[in-house]
């Protein structure tokens, strides 16, 4: 890696590029050629990260963009969300988390670009894809196709976000920090299925958007038949391989997937750094100029937000900046460093040309050089096991299998994507020190009998698809049906049957005469059967359907069916005899009468406050707490219970499902980053909840007593509930004396700002075993380790300690000597 003076070089020269792109106000021509952006006609690279203004609060915003700017970013880039901002036909909202011009001006404030993606089908994994689902029931419309009904509905939005920008003076243009739109989304992915009227679309999508007058570039990622002017670029976790479908437009890659979305029954994704390193490296070695990361932070899906069916409330993404705005290390450090060493070399790859060397099977060396002389280089190894050493402009260079190294002036290797010298962070997650527990609890039970006495019940002769019959004002839809039996019925059998209903779910709840009976979930299609009583005479089957997130992806993924939708819906009794229910006249009600009176009167709620229910179906809670001291993250720990929603001071902070467990043989550690990767490939969590605490923003809470409710669908237990602080105050760091082909190797570790090392948990030169935060001795360890590295760093807000023999005594030797350390903040 760089000597001192070289690492303060690049320090300082990112410092003074990236101040040199800051947007300050002055109107900013944006143009493009086919090797890059040009702004006010200088051509650039730049370094974006994706953070959606909904999935924070606005008091989050200005500290996310300083780690984003400290971390070497050029730009934010977000979705426009249609369904969030037009809930309802023409009735808009554009307040609080959903106030994007507020969350644009303080991109600009922050000193960065923005890139705002309008699509406004978005994906994301967001609740049908940023799709409203009034769309759903406009006769004759057809989404994301050529159809009068649809593009009109979409030009009316988008042609109102785009005059709220230019309103608000954010184009460049205008001396705002807008630089890139975007119309449509990953339509290539999905055009096939639509046809000709697929075509026709996509056409008259590029006519809207140059229709506007923008004066700045409009984009269509994952798009190879985009029409000129459009710009298409790639979304993948690799595009080093893409080429833009015109020889006037520059290499942009809108999406670099730091990691995965999780989803409730699912394992922990994890994308190594060396890996998504190595991606930008190569994408950059081989023509790119623009990559932005999804996600820089991924944030929460708060309310009923999220996609599916079954995306987890967190969209922490495994992205540089966590779930909670804290810097995930070494990703978000080694990343920086590598945004370092690109910026040495902008005007080389901006204006230089490319000559590329074969230096071995699967080595390659690119230089980049200027008339003027001006140089940089890459190095890369893309095989995915074998180390090399390789010899360019008569040096030898040391490429670890899957790794690219950088040489700005082509002689000095100032980075390489596989040498990670930034140390490892922990998450904490810590009781209230404080001591303030939930209290005065209080319960409620959601009570069939009051949902199907509401006088918005209504009756239709057939079981309803649930997505055009609730227009998705909520998860929850009711069918109930009288049935009349008797012992001469052939599927009798003394009334012990068999109730079997075919879902479209996702999950479904089974009431008979009114008392909670059994509960099931799935994906797709699927079957529930329950065992159920019947009485002779009339008896009453009531099912609630529940979504779980609406589909998102997909051709015609819009019609993609929820609920009890065809049935059928069955008794089934001895000897296979069944009773078809599909027919009946069923009674209908969306949504839950607890949630309408919270909402609505809640001082006529009927809270109890004895005989605090545990293990209880389709029951409200609600208890009292203090806010926790300080100003760390803070989450509720729903561990104890199964299903449901969670509010906190009337905020919605979304679903849960802790009882929804990963599969206990799933996951992939230790995890090797070389080579392709994929979500299945670095995965943890393996028979755990896969999500079990719950972010709560510090603004949403207040000074005093403070409000958590809870409903519960299928039974869990209160008094496990508790918040608790998430902190970022353990740091590992590791290196090896020999074997990596570089100079003696440091062991480095940096507190967060204003805060120091407090102690050394775990130090050991030799042979240290496990991963950071399960260290242990090997058969090999220095007894003076512990206090070398506390006499070091002890109080210091940062300390490096050389891995040599001379240092440490130790009366074993191997090839191989290592240093690991645990500290803590």
């Amino acid at each position: 890696m760089a000597s001192s003076v070289l690492r303060v070089a690049i320090v300082l020269l990112s410092v003074a590029v990236f101040f040199g792109v800051a947007a300050g106000g002055k109107p900013l021509v944006v143009s493009h050629d086919g090797r890059s952006l040009l702004l006010d006609g200088r051509r650039r690279i730049i370094i974006s990260g994706s953070i959606h203004y909904p999935r924070s609060t606005p008091e989050m915003w200005p500290g996310l963009f300083q780690k984003a700017k400290e971390g070497g970013l050029d730009a934010i880039e977000t979705y426009i969300f249609w369904n969030a901002h037009e809930p309802e036909r023409r009735q808009y909202n554009f307040e609080g988390r959903l106030d994007f011009i507020k969350f644009v001006k303080a991109v600009q404030q922050a000193g960065l670009y923005a890139i705002i993606r309008i699509g406004p089908y978005v994906c994301a994994e967001w609740n049908y894809g940023g799709l409203p689902v009034w769309l759903h029931n406009i006769p004759g419309l057809q989404m994301r196709t050529n159809n009068a009904a649809f593009e009109y509905e979409m030009a009316t939005f988008t042609r109102k976000i785009v005059y709220m920008i230019k309103e608000a003076g954010l184009l460049a243009s205008q001396g705002g920090p807008i630089i890139l739109l975007q119309i449509e989304n990953e339509y290539g992915n999905v055009i096939s299925p639509y046809g000709n009227a697929g075509k026709a679309y996509l056409n008259w999508a590029a006519k809207l958007a140059l229709s506007m007058n923008v004066s700045v570039p409009w984009i269509m990622c994952q798009e190879s038949d985009a029409p000129p002017p459009m710009i298409n670029t790639c979304n993948g976790f690799y595009c080093d391989q893409f080429e833009p479908n015109s020889s006037t437009s520059p290499k942009m890659w809108t999406e670099n997937w730091t990691g995965w979305f999780k989803n409730y029954g699912g394992t922990h994704p994890h994308r190594p750094v060396e890996d998504i390193a190595y991606a930008v490296a190569r994408f950059f070695q081989t023509g790119g100029t623009l990559q932005n990361y999804y996600m820089y932070h991924g944030g929460t899906n708060f309310d009923r937000s999220a996609g599916g069916p079954f995306i987890t409330t967190s969209y922490d993404y495994d992205a540089p900046l966590d779930e909670y705005g804290y810097a995930r290390q070494p990703k978000w450090g080694h990343l920086k460093d590598l945004h370092s060493s690109l910026k040495m070399m902008e005007k080389a790859l901006t204006y230089g040309t490319r000559q590329n060397i074969t230096l071995g099977d699967q080595l390659v060396a690119s230089i980049y050089k200027t008339e003027d002389g001006t140089s940089g280089c890459f190095l890369s190894n893309t095989n995915d096991s074998v180390d090399a050493t390789v010899t360019f402009n008569g040096i030898k260079y040391f490429l670890p299998a899957w790794s690219v190294s950088i040489l700005p002036d082509c002689k000095n290797a100032v980075f390489n994507s596989a040498k990670v010298n930034v140390p490892t962070s922990l998450i904490s997650v810590k009781e209230d020190a404080s001591g303030h527990a939930l209290r005065n609890w209080q319960w409620h039970k959601e009570l069939v009998f009051y949902n199907l006495r509401a006088p918005d019940v209504f009756p239709a002769q057939k079981l309803l698809e649930q997505i055009s019959t609730t227009v998705d004002h909520s998860d929850y839809l009711w069918y109930s049906t009288g049935v009349h039996v008797s012992e001469e019925d052939p599927f009798w059998n003394n009334g012990q049957v068999v109730l079997r209903v075919n879902t479209s779910g996702h999950a479904l709840h089974i009431f008979v005469n009114h008392v909670h009976v059994g509960f099931g979930y799935g994906r797709g299609t699927f079957v529930v059967e329950q065992p159920v009583e019947l009485k002779p005479g009339k008896n009453y089957i009531t099912l609630l359907s529940v979504t779980v997130g609406l589909q998102n992806y997909g051709a015609f993924f819009d019609l993609a069916p929820a609920g009890i939708s065809s049935g059928p819906v069955e008794i089934v009794g001895q000897n296979n005899a069944t009773k078809d229910l599909t027919s009946k006249l069923w009674m209908y009600k969306t949504g839950l009468k607890g949630l309408e009176d919270l909402s609505n009167s809640p001082e006529t709620f009927r809270w109890r406050t004895k005989g605090l229910p545990r293990n209880s179906s389709l029951t409200w809670y609600k208890a009292e707490f203090e806010a926790p001291e300080g100003e760390d993250a803070v989450v509720v720990d729903l561990g104890s219970m199964g299903k449901g929603y969670a509010w906190v001071n009337g905020k919605n902070i979304g679903r849960y499902w802790p009882l929804y467990t990963a599969p206990k043989n799933e996951c992939s550690t230790p995890c090797d980053y070389k080579g392709a990767y994929g979500p299945s490939k670095c995965t943890t969590g393996c028979d755990e909840p896969t999500q079990r605490r719950y972010h709560v923003p510090r603004s949403w809470l207040q000074e005093g007593s403070n409000t958590l409710v809870l409903f519960e669908e299928v039974g869990g237990e209160p008094s496990g509930v508790s918040f608790k602080t998430v902190h970022n105050d353990r740091l590992c760091s590791s290196a090896s004396s020999k074997g990596s082909g570089d100079d003696k190797q440091l062991v480095h570790l940096q507190c967060p700002s204003g805060r120091t090392i407090s102690s050394i948990k775990f130090a050991s030169f030799g042979d240290p075993q496990g991963s950071c935060g399960a260290f242990k001795i090997g058969s090999c360890h220095a007894p003076d380790s512990q206090s070398i590295l506390e006499k070091a760093c002890l109080g210091r807000e940062s300390c490096s300690v050389s891995v040599s023999e001379e240092d440490f005594k130790s009366s074993c030797r191997l090839p191989t000597m290592s240093l690991a350390v645990e500290a803590l903040c």
